[in-house]
Formats: C-alpha cells, sequence, structure tokens
C-alpha cells in the first residue's frame, strides 16, 4: 500500500524549523566534473600503472605484430595529461569558485580551523551526528589536500619526468628534467612514483567508506550531491561552514 505524503504544514516549518531540511546548491559544475574525471583517470593510471610495472599478460609471436605494451603506456600517458588538465582546472576554480569550492582548505593559522578538526574527529569517534558542513570539514579538506593536492603533484612532477626522458633534449625535459638528479636517479624517481602511486587506492578506499558513514549519518544527500550538486540542511548547519569565510 502506498505511503501518503502529507503536505507541509507553514505553521509548523516557522514553529520548528529544526525539524525541516533545506536545499542549497554546493558543488558547482566544474566541481562536479573534475571530481569525476580525477576518479576515472586515477583508477586508468593506477591499473596501467601496475601493468607497466609488472605485465602479466604476455604476447605469443614476432614483437614486431604486437604493440600490448606499448597501448598501455599510451593509455597511461593520456589519462596522465587530462588528469592533469582537470587538475589544474580544480585549482583555478578553488579562486573563481564559490565558498564551498574552497572549503576544508587546511586553514593551519586560524584558530576555528584546528577546533573544527578535533570537534570533527571526535563526532567521528562517536559516531553522532554532530555539527554538519555544507561544503568540506576541515578533517576531510585535511585528507583530501595531502592525498589528492600534494600527492597529486608529487605524480604529476615525477611522471612528466620521466616521460621527458623520451627526449633529452625536448620541452618538458627542459622543465622536469631537474627532478631525477634531485631524486638520484632514474630509478629512484620511479620507485617514488610507484610508491605513491598506493595512496590513491588506500584513499579511495576510505573516502567512499566516509561518504557512505556520512550520507547515512546525517541524511543530507551528499552522494548525489556530486552529481546534482545540491545538498539537504538543517537550521544551523550551515552555520558550521562560516569558518571558511
Amino acid at each position: 500500500m502506498a505511503k501518503v505524503i502529507e503536505p507541509f504544514d507553514p505553521k509548523d516549518v516557522a514553529a520548528r524549523p529544526e525539524h525541516y531540511f533545506r536545499r542549497a546548491y554546493v558543488w558547482e559544475l566544474p566541481v562536479r566534473i573534475t571530481h569525476w574525471i580525477t576518479a576515472v583517470c586515477v583508477t586508468t593510471l593506477f591499473l596501467t600503472g601496475l601493468y607497466i610495472g609488472s605485465p602479466v599478460l604476455t604476447s605469443s609471436g614476432e614483437p614486431a605484430n604486437h604493440f600490448l605494451m606499448g597501448r598501455i603506456r599510451q593509455i597511461h600517458f593520456a589519462a596522465a595529461l587530462i588528469f592533469l588538465i582537470s587538475f589544474l582546472l580544480r585549482i583555478y576554480w578553488f579562486w573563481a569558485g564559490n565558498n564551498y569550492a574552497r572549503s576544508g582548505f587546511p586553514m593551519v593559522w586560524k584558530k576555528s580551523w584546528w577546533a573544527d578538526l578535533f570537534r570533527q574527529t571526535r563526532d567521528y569517534l562517536r559516531l553522532q551526528r554532530g555539527h554538519v558542513h555544507l561544503g568540506h570539514n576541515a578533517l576531510g579538506g585535511s585528507a583530501y589536500t595531502f592525498f589528492v593536492i600534494f600527492l597529486g603533484w608529487v605524480q604529476i612532477f615525477t611522471g612528466l619526468a620521466l616521460y621527458s626522458e623520451t627526449n633529452p633534449n625536448g620541452l618538458l625535459n627542459k622543465f622536469f628534467g631537474w627532478v631525477i638528479p634531485l631524486l638520484g636517479n632514474s630509478y629512484n624517481t620511479h620507485k617514488i612514483h610507484h610508491l605513491v602511486a598506493w595512496a590513491f587506492p588506500i584513499f579511495a578506499l576510505l573516502h567512499i567508506y566516509i561518504v557512505t558513514y556520512d550520507s547515512t549519518q546525517y541524511g543530507n544527500g551528499l552522494i548525489t550531491s556530486i552529481i546534482s550538486g545540491y545538498k539537504f540542511y538543517r537550521r544551523g548547519d550551515i552555520r558550521n561552514d562560516e569558518w571558511i569565510s
């Protein structure tokens, strides 16, 4: 039997606003697009990188008639280029977007940021709804900054440095060739590039778990917001984003 949905009573909404959700446009289109492009590119880069480092599939016959490794490397390099463009676009939108595009940035010089960080950690440990952010909270923002931004730059610089070895006199080598001697040699650069890559699936697992937990705990449409851009909030929730102003 279908459940009857009673219409909202304006008087009850005015008297008990804390019992009702409101809708807010949080994630702008460039934020949503770069999120999904980054997710696809990082997955592609990790899987193709595993094959390049340890090719489990081999082709029989004359090597001249097969180009499996070459194709995998082409996909890896294409995904890296798309990731770089998306990465730079997201950095630009950090400045050009709304306040939520900058939310979660680790403002370690602000006392309010540290207070939010500890409060958010305490809420998670207690498994309580606690305070709610429409944008990224301090804890989530710190994770994004380290895993995506910092380690993303590490992968970009080491990856472009390794790619520049194919043309020692080329433009890429002029801009990124210094990375290899800085890290010691090409082998060390490969090793760092490979080891750092494992941080991304670890982050992805944590990210999916926390997003699922928050969406269930808060009931604010967190998962669908990265598609639609809209999240839901109760009275009092939105005030917890004032620290990012």
